[in-house]
């Protein structure tokens, strides 16, 4: 798709989309707060029995938890966490979709109906159960969590690379191509998929808010990132002992998760909007 296409085009909808930006702000804060991370200074598992569960204040913005550890500085950490898993494991399973699409899209035949049958097996199994039965067998790390979310969450790319490639292969563009004489992986790499990346950017961006909820929900259950290394959902998990008496334990975390997976799904939209044809300006 042409650079001005983005410049011109995408980047002047998406500044209209009011949601949109505050979904890019929601992003760009949680990054941010990952970021100033290290700046703290403080070690996120430091034990300080006398300040535990101290409550908002001058001292400890956000409070302090069972164990006296600054609840701000954990959740600055946490959001490495978190944001490195959605990345990460977006990427895992947008490397595979695109490749099993391309291949199934482009050849077709054979290639087409082994590879979308295999994708309709997968699709059988639901997701976060097919997790929780492999994370049974395997230790649980952040690098199993973020290879596991990649490798079983690829399909949704697959079906939209394959529809894309369909419909462009025998475009006069490609046709174009091949009588040049260029290589199959040339006109796949070159002619077709740059110009079947707009839904795939969109799913992709929408995948890193499914893959953190996966991630939370994960920890939150026991069987994802371990104490102490900090993330969103094993601070909730910890914050559920205390939720009556220390509410800031749970809240807050769970105030990042919802605030950054919102940000993330507003900007999808807002992408998704920005990059469809039928819009007019």
């Amino acid at each position: 798709m042409a650079r001005g296409f983005f410049r011109d085009i995408v980047w002047q909808r998406l500044r209209r989309n009011r949601m949109a930006m505050a979904g890019a702000g929601l992003v760009l804060l949680m990054c941010l707060l990952a970021t100033a991370a290290p700046l703290f200074g403080v070690d996120p598992g430091a034990i300080d029995i006398s300040a535990r569960l101290q409550p908002p204040g001058p001292g400890h913005l956000l409070g302090t938890d069972d164990l006296g550890r600054d609840v701000l500085v954990r959740l600055c950490y946490g959001a490495r966490i978190s944001l490195l898993v959605g990345f990460v494991a977006v990427g895992i399973a947008t490397a595979i979709g695109i490749i099993f699409g391309a291949l199934a899209g482009y050849y077709g035949g054979a290639w087409d109906a082994v590879i979308m049958r295999f994708v309709d097996i997968m699709l059988c199994f639901p997701s976060f159960f097919l997790i929780l039965a492999v994370i049974a067998f395997l230790e649980p790390s952040i690098w199993n969590i973020m290879i596991i979310i990649g490798l079983t969450g690829w399909m949704g790319v697959a079906r939209l690379v394959r529809a894309e490639f369909l419909s462009l292969r025998e475009r006069e563009f490609v046709l174009a191509a091949r009588v040049l004489g260029a290589s199959d992986l040339r006109v796949i790499l070159r002619h077709i998929l740059p110009n079947a990346m707009s839904p795939v950017l969109v799913h992709a961006t929408l995948g890193v808010a499914g893959a953190i909820l996966t991630e939370s929900a994960l920890s939150f259950l026991g069987i994802g990132v371990q104490p102490p290394t900090p993330s969103w959902g094993n601070m909730l998990i910890a914050g559920k002992q205390t939720l009556g008496t220390a509410w800031w334990l749970s809240v807050f975390p769970g105030l990042a998760i919802l605030l950054t997976v919102l940000g993330y799904n507003l900007l999808g939209e807002g992408i998704r909007d920005a990059l469809d044809p039928r819009l007019k300006d």
